[in-house]
This record gives structure tokens, sequence and C-alpha cells, in this order.
């Protein structure tokens, strides 16, 4: 008897671990509900996406037979180049969260980034450059490269930029994409092509050069360079094929998931500051906002001895809050 009910008591708890783990693991499955989703660069066609999460599979993104790299051309016909575009085009296709957040700031900093790059003479393509090096944020890395050309310090000062206690323009993104605009155009002049001008952006010149002389080369292409240089050329043009078709790479994201661009106006200051809190108060902001959108400013005060005249941005409140 007794063992009967050792029997039935064990029968019946395995019954209950049998039914919760099937319950857990089959959960009843409910219908979602239609949405609407747009390409990013066919905002009016839209797709199913119920459909969608039904197809999908995890697959080696197609890999496009030309590319090139502002204007020149890409040696996809060779095997061990094919490879290494197709290693970051894997790279950035599954690192989901991080590629989505790019997408969605990109509607806030390239309008900003663009139009200077042109100015310049710079090609389009390397404002994927400013997206790899920093993610489109005011970044530091561990060597102290700082915002989003990623510039150090003494890099940093030869092309122009102030950098103190107080004012690091580094984080100035104006400021900063016109200094890295200079340094590209003196690595074109000096390289000849804008691919190794692009590479030395991440290697410096003189690593570049002692490279093409060490290894009797040209192109950048042909070079046996240290594994982040070598990757480097390729992480921009990943990026670039995933912002000109994100729908081939599995990225939908709706009109309400960019970042909208914020409007601002300018306050020109040729003074001290004593209290940047008391200066964002006096025009109706948050010191949180008056960094967030003039994050050179460094500290709480401006000694502005020189009386230089520095252009301070204030945001429209009307663009502060969501809809």
């Amino acid at each position: 008897m007794k063992n009967y009910l050792k029997g039935t008591l064990f029968f019946g708890i395995g019954a209950l671990f049998t039914f919760t783990v099937v319950s857990f693991y089959n959960p009843v499955k409910q219908e979602k509900p239609q949405s609407q989703i747009f390409y990013l660069d066919e905002p009016n066609k839209e797709i199913d996406l119920n459909k969608f999460s039904s197809e999908y599979r995890i697959i080696p993104p197609d890999i496009p037979e030309n590319i090139t790299f502002c204007g020149e051309d890409v040696p996809l016909n060779e095997f061990e180049v094919r490879e290494r575009f197709q290693r970051e085009i894997i790279v950035n296709t599954y690192w989901h969260s991080a590629s989505i957040l790019l997408l969605q700031r990109s509607t806030r900093w390239f309008p900003i980034i663009e139009p200077i790059l042109k100015e310049h003479g710079i090609p389009d393509d390397f404002k994927y450059l400013a997206a790899i090096e920093s993610n489109l944020i005011n970044a530091v890395s561990p060597a102290g490269a700082t915002g989003f050309w990623q510039f150090m310090k003494g890099s940093g000062k030869e092309y122009g930029l102030e950098i103190n206690d107080e004012v690091d323009e580094r984080y100035h993104l104006e400021k900063a994409t016109v200094a890295a605009c200079n340094y590209l155009k003196d690595a074109k002049e000096k390289f000849g092509t804008w691919t190794l001008a692009a590479a030395s952006y991440n290697r410096g010149m003189s690593g570049i050069d002692k490279q093409l002389d060490r290894q009797k080369e040209e192109t950048f292409y042909d070079m046996l360079l240290n594994e982040e240089t070598s990757r480097y050329i390729f992480r921009i043009l990943a990026m670039k094929e995933l912002f000109e078709r994100p729908r081939d790479f599995g990225f939908y994201l709706t009109e309400d998931d960019f970042h909208k661009p914020i409007r601002t106006k300018v306050v020109l200051v040729n003074s001290s500051i004593t209290h940047l809190g008391d200066f964002a108060k006096k025009n109706g902001i948050s010191y949180k906002l008056l960094k967030y959108f003039n994050p050179w400013l460094r500290d709480i005060t401006l000694t502005n001895k020189s009386k230089k005249e520095y252009t301070i941005k204030i945001p429209y409140i009307e663009d502060i809050y969501v809809n």
C-alpha cells in the first residue's frame, strides 16, 4: 500500500512538472495585430509584420556584385576582399541593437554632417565613417579619442579645435566635422585615393605611409594591415549598404521610430558665463538640455577672458516634447 501511494505521489508530481514545462514552452498562440511597417528607402511601401515574423530565417545576407567607396571601385572579385566585406555585412546585420540605434540616430545627426561634407568637397560616404567611429554619440575611447569623429587631443588641436577644461570642441559636431574634413583633404592629397585617406583616419598618415613603402603596394586592398585597420574600410562599406537598403537586411522601422531633428536658435556669447545653470534658466531650458545641445561646454562656467565669440544652441520649446 505504501509503495502504491508512493508511486501515485511520484506520478502526480511528474505529471504536474510535465504540464508546467509543456505550458511554458508552448504558450497559447495569440494573433498579433496587423501593423504597417514602412521601408526607410520606400516610405510608401508597406509590408505585413506577421508575414515577416513567420518567414524570418537567419541566413547570410546577399552580397552585391559591385560596390564603391567615394566613387572608387572595391575589388569584390578577389575572394579575400569579398570575404572581409561579407564578415562586416553579417556582423552589422545581426548586431541588431547597435544597427537599429544607428538607423534611428541618423535622421537627427546626418542632416548636420552632410552639408558640411558637401561644402568642403568631401564625399558623402564619409558620414558612415563617423557612424562606425562613434555610433553617432559623443563617445570617449579608452585611448582618449573623443566625440562623433573621435579626435585625440593632439590631432584635435592640430586641426583647429579648442580643447581645455571648460571647452572641448571635439564634442562640437559642426566644428569637429569641419576638422575631420580638413584632415581627410590632407590625407587625400598625400595618398591619392579616398580609400587610403579613410584608412589613415584609423591608422594615421604615417602608419599608412610606412606600410605602403614597406610592402611596396599602392592600394588599401593589397596591403596586410593590423586587424582594426584591415576591417575599417569594410565596416564603413557595410554601414553604407545597411543604410541604403535596410529592408534587404531585415530592418523595418516606422517613421515614428526615427529620431526627429530638433530645431535650435543661436545665442552669441562673447563674455564670461558665471553659472551655466543660471544661463540655461534665463533661456527657458534646463541645464541638462543646455549640455545636450552644447556638449562642448565641459564645466559649470565659461571663463572667457579673451572675449571670444561662442555660439550656444537653445532648442525651441515646442520641439522638446513628443506629440
